[in-house]
């Protein structure tokens, strides 16, 4: 089968740091299903991965951790799909990775895919969707107020992937007054349209710009990028008493800046589940069967903002580069082996 892989951890720039190679198709094993992949979109950890983790010598390492495609086979113990199913989702990090034509996922993870969505519009979704959820209904529990607090959540980084997304769940299905961050005219309008009631600029006074809002201080911050720069401002702007949650990977966090407040630090890695075979496991599954259920509704849209064509080492490496640039909004997708 056609996959995108690398052998060494290179520079995007670096036409070896992802190349088209073939691999052998694999077989589904126990809850196993295996994909035909239709489309995949990009997220900062495949940058990450390829920065800093290279396969064993010889090897090849395929990256990818979102797709929407077809189910051809089933594992002897699977049990949710058939194959034709159309389904969506994200992976699992220790495992290869979508960037390939047929891929091996635990059904347990899956999603049945939006039947009003493409492929490519659907593969933008999964893994912004299952942190964003985790993130604000398991995380930050964003239904239960901070006492005294404004009735609001600040998101920082909205224009983003999670942000993207995260946006439209808590506009959609809270009643928090949403302010998301923003630092460019085109962002801006971007987390607008998809439901923030107000957008900061995260490049000014932060907690400035939050107080002049004149909304009185959130309780609940979703910090998706550069965390480390913006913490002081964040445990400024905060309520007492409230609750933040970051993705991002910060080198260093000084978290004495949340004490005086009583502030609570929340982590959230989507990645978790997956990886431990923790008994909720099957929690990611049901979960994008209800983001699904929301697109259907036409409560929830799509976050894909570019389409970079085929699925291949060159677009591969053009939509990393534009990530490890920080320019990217929404969510860039690939669809199909040309």
């Amino acid at each position: 089968m056609r996959a995108v892989g690398y052998q060494t951890s290179l520079p995007i720039e670096d036409e070896a740091a992802l190349q088209d190679i073939t691999l052998p198709r694999p077989e589904p094993t126990g809850r196993d299903i295996l994909v035909e992949v239709r489309a995949v979109s990009v997220n900062p950890v495949d940058t990450k991965v390829r920065r800093r983790a290279a396969p064993e010598a010889g090897a090849w390492k395929v990256l990818g951790w979102d797709a929407a495609g077809i189910v051809v086979a089933t594992g002897p113990e699977a049990t949710r799909f058939r194959p034709g199913d159309a389904v969506y989702y994200a992976g699992a990090l220790e495992r290869p990775g979508t960037n390939a034509e047929f891929h091996l996922v635990d059904e347990r993870i899956v999603g049945r895919k939006p039947a009003s969505l493409s492929f490519a519009e659907a593969a933008a979704l999964p893994l912004t969707a299952i942190t964003a959820w985790e993130t604000l209904f398991d995380r930050l529990d964003v239904r239960k107020a901070v006492p005294g607090a404004a009735n609001a959540i600040l998101i920082v980084g909205g224009a983003g992937g999670v942000g993207s997304i995260a946006t439209q769940l808590a506009r959609q299905l809270t009643d928090l007054t949403v302010i998301t961050t923003a630092s460019r005219p085109e962002t801006m309008a971007w987390s607008r349209d998809l439901g923030a009631h107000h957008v900061v600029d995260h490049g000014a006074a932060l907690a400035r710009q939050v107080a002049d809002l004149g909304l009185g201080a959130p309780g609940l911050v979703f910090s998706t990028t550069h965390t480390d720069t913006h913490l002081a401002a964040i445990a400024e702007l905060m309520a007492p008493q409230g609750r933040l949650a970051l993705i991002d990977d910060p080198a260093t966090l000084d978290v004495s800046l949340l004490k005086r407040k009583s502030l609570s630090l929340h982590w959230e890695f989507m990645f978790t589940r997956p990886m431990f075979g923790t008994v909720d496991i099957a929690a990611q599954g049901a979960l994008l069967d209800e983001v699904a259920r929301l697109v259907e509704a036409g409560q929830l849209r799509t976050t894909l903002a570019e389409h970079f064509g085929p699925i291949n080492a060159a677009n591969l490496r053009r939509a990393h580069a534009r990530l490890e640039s920080g320019r990217a909004k929404g969510k860039i997708v690939l669809e199909g082996f040309a």
